[in-house]
């Protein structure tokens, strides 16, 4: 009878246990619980960031290669991040040269050193980028260079000085990087960046929630310009980030982990760096569960826990900061920020504005760079392409090409 009774409240209470946690999950997917908010800042005004961007730009001048490209492998640490030469830098410096030529343009494509600057990038840009392709089985670094190069050349194609001959080019350009970005796919939809499974012709690569959101958002700006990708990359494409969604929006890295949803790099201080690109990709094709007040819990929660991200910043070995965060988190994380705030109506992005423009003049090195991770002579110039397009999207007035 002892055994009867026990048996018997054991049941009974994993039934209540089971009845709480189906209204908690109902609860949590109806409803996001709204996070921590950082603490009051004093924002920078107007002049303070335009000084920050022409600073950043005159880097970026400086330091283009004479052949029209940025970035480059000659500059090494005694610790390298795996780069299988030549492909793996291919693909570095083409995703390098377009995230500068996308910061040109949108933040002085209208100065005439400017404008020759471009005009060389363009040149490079329409001779190497055919060219790209995975450097091994294994490394598929050329998804970012693909995904980049598009939002790099949709911008190019509304610049004033492109010709007519040349905007065809790009658009040209822009669709053969929909067709390899399609190759490239991973047989479960979406895109990662290492095929450590098989090293097949299409890559058996776990899709990795951030580098597929990067791609959405390249093929939304190529829609954009009337450039439309296959239906079903994006939708295969949205569901592998669906797939790899918690309920309060924090995502898995990659879909290798999700029988580890609790593992550090998969809750929200890991994801700081994540979830603004990966909720502004599923916004951008039309998830409605992504409102404004998500895209605001989250902007919220990255500047008030962004000292996760920053204690990774210029740390050498990926990952090996608290929450499992790697630096290269950093700029690309508060850029897809300045996104997700364009999203948010007029009146209710100063606050927003302001945090962001606060932490990117604070990281501002002398010489007018911003970078986050030691990636051979790739990081300063993608550090400062992310950091001033962000802050472009903190002034009031922000002017473009």
């Amino acid at each position: 009878m002892r055994r009867m009774r026990t048996a018997l409240v054991i049941a009974v209470t994993l039934a209540a246990l089971s009845r709480r946690g189906a209204a908690n999950e109902t609860s949590t997917r109806t409803g996001l619980v709204p996070g921590p908010e950082p603490i009051p800042i004093t924002a920078p005004q107007d002049g303070t960031v335009a000084e920050s961007i022409r600073r950043g730009i005159d880097f970026l001048l400086a330091r283009q290669n004479r052949d029209g490209s940025w970035g480059s492998a000659r500059r090494t640490k005694g610790l390298n991040i795996y780069a299988p030469a030549p492909g793996a830098h291919h693909a570095f410096r083409t995703a390098v040269t377009a995230l500068c030529i996308a910061a040109l343009l949108e933040t002085g494509g209208s100065h005439e050193d400017v404008s020759a600057a471009l005009q060389r990038a363009g040149e490079w840009i329409l001779k190497n980028l055919p060219r790209l392709r995975r450097a091994t089985p294994d490394a598929i670094y050329n998804i970012w260079g693909h995904a980049y190069a598009i939002q790099a050349l949709t911008r190019l194609c509304s610049w004033k000085h492109t010709p007519d001959a040349g905007r065809r080019a790009f658009e040209t350009l822009i669709r053969s990087q929909i067709e390899l970005l399609g190759r490239y796919e991973s047989v479960d939809g979406g895109w990662g960046y290492y095929d450590f499974r098989a090293g097949t012709k299409q890559p058996a690569t776990s899709s990795i929630s951030f580098t597929t959101a990067t791609v959405l958002v390249a093929f939304h700006d190529a829609r954009d310009i009337g450039i439309e990708p296959p239906v079903r990359l994006v939708r295969r494409a949205t569901a592998s980030i669906l797939r790899q969604q918690k309920p309060d929006l924090s995502y898995l890295y990659g879909e290798y982990l999700r029988m580890r949803p609790m593992r550090g790099i998969n809750r929200p201080g890991g994801s700081l760096g994540r979830s603004q690109a990966c909720n502004l990709a599923l916004r951008l094709w039309g998830d409605k569960s992504i409102s404004d007040e998500a895209l605001k819990i989250w902007l919220n929660r990255l500047f008030a826990r962004e000292l996760w991200l920053d204690i990774g910043r210029k740390r050498p070995i990926p990952h090996e900061a608290w929450f499992q965060v790697a630096g290269y988190f950093y700029y690309y994380g508060l850029y897809h920020a300045a996104l997700c705030i364009e999203h948010l109506p007029p009146a209710e992005r100063t606050h927003f504005q302001g945090h962001l423009a606060h932490r990117l003049l604070r990281r501002q090195e002398s010489d007018g760079c911003w970078w986050d991770y030691p990636l051979y002579d790739y990081h300063q110039p993608y550090g400062t392409a992310f950091a001033v397009m962000a802050l472009r999207r903190c002034l009031r007035f922000p002017t473009g090409h």
